[in-house]
């Protein structure tokens, strides 16, 4: 039952029979109290028009023997002397209110139920001889017409004749079209609330099924895709330009983001394991024949491969922490001082890094970390004395909200069909194929990897020269 409910399709169905439910209830409830007023008051007006037509003969001073009362089935009516005598009443009107019209009747009350009472002072005032009330008092009450007790309405209305004799005049008007109409519409709405509320489930559950179709659809692909791991698969877009159809796209975009990021992270392992191979074959190699051959030991081309793996091991590690998502530490970094300190301390450089443009970017600071910008520093510098003929050249300025640092060589340059494949890692250009000269590939793929974490962006320009702009702090 629970799994059965909890589906959305039956949530939808339920939950809107039952908004429609109260709303058709509510409804109901207020047409049936309007329709009952309403038919009550017509009630009430039919009692005050036959019980004025009949103060009004005894006003004119009609005997009551001779006084034209309506028919009793219709309208009930009874005449009373002020002392509860009854002086005339309808044909076939044998009881009002319980009492037999050969029997005395109580006074009638001012106020009966408060409805139809008019101005306080209106109802204190002494009519004169040959008036009729203004104000009619309504009530319910009941009348034996014949062999039948019925309910009704009653208008009382008080006259007097031309002779100063006060009477008393009730006329009634049944309520049993009302009840009827009442009794018929609250019947028809039993009976048509359930079967508008099978119509509302039924809809709404048909609409949401086609609505809820597509996820389905997706949600099949989806689990065909895990079971499989074969990202290339896509799930169906059902091109309805709603909601669903911008969820299929974003999944889509999704698994496109993750299958790339899967044949990056293979090509790095496949890339790094091939990297790696070839140094530790040779410090392995060397090791070997240093063993067997002491005399042959080449121990500077032993420490050499040892150097290069660690330092690729070091890359590497850098590389897996940025995909891993490090923030950068937040301090601020003076990008002259940073500039001047690198260059200070590259005394074995193939050629001089000249500096150019730093004392005028004195002050320009950014926020991140300073080893990480400093290796960004340091990888320019090296892509530069790998291929510079014979000029590099750093210079830090600030050009509006950014700070650039920029390091430029005279050698041929990048040229523009490779200035982005550059930045993959394990990419090296046909001229720095050599693994002494062309290092591993991956120190501009770990520089641009830095600036995008430190919101920045590195690029080249002109062919030779690398642009590293990060936010001025």
């Amino acid at each position: 039952m629970r799994r059965f409910f909890g589906k959305v399709r039956v949530r939808a169905a339920a939950g809107a029979s039952l908004v429609v439910a109260v709303a058709l209830v509510a409804a109901g409830t207020a047409l049936l109290l309007v329709l009952k007023n309403n038919l009550v008051g017509q009630a009430d007006l039919q009692a005050e028009n036959a019980a004025r037509e009949v103060a009004t003969q005894i006003a004119t001073g009609k005997p009551y023997e001779k006084l034209d009362l309506p028919d009793g089935d219709d309208r009930p009516v009874v005449v009373l002397a002020e002392d509860g005598r009854v002086l005339a009443a309808g044909d076939d009107v044998r009881a009002v209110d319980g009492t037999a019209v050969t029997e005395r009747h109580p006074p009638a009350e001012r106020q009966p139920d408060g409805a139809g009472s008019g101005d306080d002072d209106d109802d204190d005032r002494e009519i004169k001889p040959g008036e009729v009330e203004d104000k009619a008092r309504l009530s319910g009450g009941t009348a034996t017409v014949g062999h039948r007790t019925a309910d009704y309405r009653f208008a009382t209305v008080e006259a007097k004749d031309t002779q100063g004799d006060k009477a008393v005049v009730r006329a009634g008007a049944p309520l049993a079209a009302e009840r009827e109409a009442v009794g018929s519409v609250r019947t028809a709405m039993l009976i048509g609330l359930p079967c508008l509320l099978l119509v509302v489930a039924g809809v709404t559950w048909l609409v949401t099924r086609r609505a809820l179709r597509p996820v389905e659809g997706i949600r099949r692909e989806m689990a065909a895709i895990t079971a499989s791991t074969d990202l290339s698969r896509r799930v169906p877009e059902p091109g309805s330009r709603d909601e669903i159809d911008r969820l299929a796209r974003t999944t889509n975009e999704t698994l496109g983001a993750l299958q790339e990021s899967v044949e990056r992270q293979r090509r790095f392992v496949a890339d790094a394991s091939h990297e790696l191979r070839s140094p530790i074959a040779s410090l392995r190699t060397q090791l070997e024949v240093g063993i067997a051959h002491p005399e042959l030991l080449d121990a500077e081309g032993a420490v050499e491969d040892a150097v290069r793996l660690q330092n690729l091991a070091a890359d590497l590690l850098l590389l897996a922490r940025l995909d891993a998502g490090e923030r950068p530490a937040d301090t601020r970094i003076d990008l002259a001082a940073l500039v001047r300190e690198e260059v200070s301390q590259r005394v074995g450089d193939r050629i001089a890094v000249r500096v150019g443009d730093v004392e005028e970017g004195a002050g320009v600071e950014v926020a991140g970390s300073r080893s990480q910008v400093g290796r960004v520093l340091g990888n320019l510098l090296d892509n530069a004395q790998r291929h510079a003929a014979g000029a590099v050249r750093a210079s830090v300025v600030r050009d509006g909200r950014w700070a650039v640092l920029r390091v430029e060589d005279d050698g041929p340059g990048v040229p523009p069909q490779e200035r982005e494949r550059i930045f993959e890692r394990f990419v090296r250009l046909d001229d720095a194929r050599s693994r002494d000269d062309g290092g591993a590939g991956l120190g501009l793929a770990i520089a641009r990897d830095v600036a995008e974490r430190h919101g920045g962006t590195l690029t080249v320009r002109d062919g030779s020269v690398f642009e590293l702009r990060l936010p001025a702090a």
